[in-house]
């Protein structure tokens, strides 16, 4: 069984989950990969992180999670796709950008092979939300016939992954998509980073909380920003606009140098439903274009996308062995 399945982990700050997907149907080598199109969930786990006992426990509980699944299931995989926060820096093979910071300068592709003894994939997590909303979410339900897709993560922290023709597009340096890195206005100040301006620091969740405290001198969440806007509330209707404004302006950079088909916005902040409205008005005003013809769409998949995305990853192994 494990030769013709799809594994998958998504490695989060707080939760690490796995996913085993097999092809809805089996007639014949010559139409196998064909039948990913809706697959099976054989397993689906989740575990805690538990990031602050450091590095060596979040291995050794990405290990546990897998021997769970391989219990449950009575078979071990042959390979692995791995979804992580940040990105595997080519010339050192280290880990960077990350905001589970105990993962930053350590090689985690390296280290999981090692661990698993199985061949591993690690795509950054916005790639993999990206492949999986093309390969089984709303791009393949409202936009099949999209040859380019910017799949946008915008929550806490804010991302971003390219897929054309179905496959991704993960760059020299690792870095396509990582739209949440450009400037953007220097309103938002210091980023992680180490620049200061970035996309992450003016429409983040964090970001927009922050910008609200600022003006209320006081803490709420996003959402209860979002529905004291609103209510009428003038503090969170500022932070509203703010963010509509911003995107607008951030995300037309994206359109002017990839022109996508698709756009899907994932992350907390991408359920906000002015961001598909008086966001796209925003897009509109900076593009390089008359009008605005890339569809802004939201997800499919919810917190599925992640888990799934990963376990594409070795698609075409797969279907090859089938």
């Amino acid at each position: 069984m494990s030769g013709h399945t799809l594994w998958g982990i998504d490695l989060g700050g707080t939760k690490i989950e796995g996913v085993v997907l097999e092809p809805s149907t089996k007639t014949c080598a010559k139409t196998w990969a064909k039948s990913w199109a809706s697959p099976n969930v054989l397993c689906r786990k989740r575990i805690a992180t538990q990031g602050a006992k450091g590095y060596g426990h979040v291995l050794n509980q990405i290990k546990s999670l897998i021997q769970a699944i391989s219990d449950d299931l009575g078979a071990r995989p042959q390979r692995i796709g791995f979804g992580i926060p940040g990105a595997i820096e080519s010339a050192t093979g280290l880990l960077r950008g990350s905001n589970s910071q105990n993962l930053n300068g350590k090689p985690l592709h390296q280290d999981l092979e090692k661990l698993l003894g199985i061949p591993v994939a690690v795509e950054n997590d916005a790639n993999c939300f990206a492949l999986a909303e093309t390969k089984l979410g709303i791009v393949r339900d409202a936009a099949p016939a999209a040859n380019v897709v910017f799949g946008v993560i915008l929550g806490t922290g804010v991302g971003g992954g390219i897929v054309v023709n179905g496959n991704l597009i993960a760059g020299k340096q690792s870095i396509a998509g990582e739209w949440g890195h450009n400037f953007l206005h220097e309103s938002g100040g210091q980023c992680f980073c180490g620049r200061s301006g970035c996309v992450e620091t003016v429409i983040s969740g964090t970001a927009l909380e922050k910008y609200y405290a600022s003006l209320a001198r006081q803490q709420r969440p996003l959402k209860q920003i979002v529905e004291l806007a609103e209510a009428g509330d003038s503090n969170a209707s500022s932070t509203m606009d703010r963010l509509v404004q911003f995107f607008g302006l951030g995300i037309s950079s994206v359109i002017n140098i990839l022109d996508p088909d698709v756009i899907v916005i994932g992350g907390g902040v991408g359920k906000i439903d002015l961001l598909y409205t008086r966001g796209v008005s925003e897009i509109v005003k900076h593009i390089f274009a008359p009008r605005l013809k890339t569809r802004i769409l939201k997800p499919k998949l919810g917190d599925s996308a992640g888990v799934f995305g990963a376990a594409f990853l070795f698609e075409g192994v797969a279907s090859q062995s089938g």
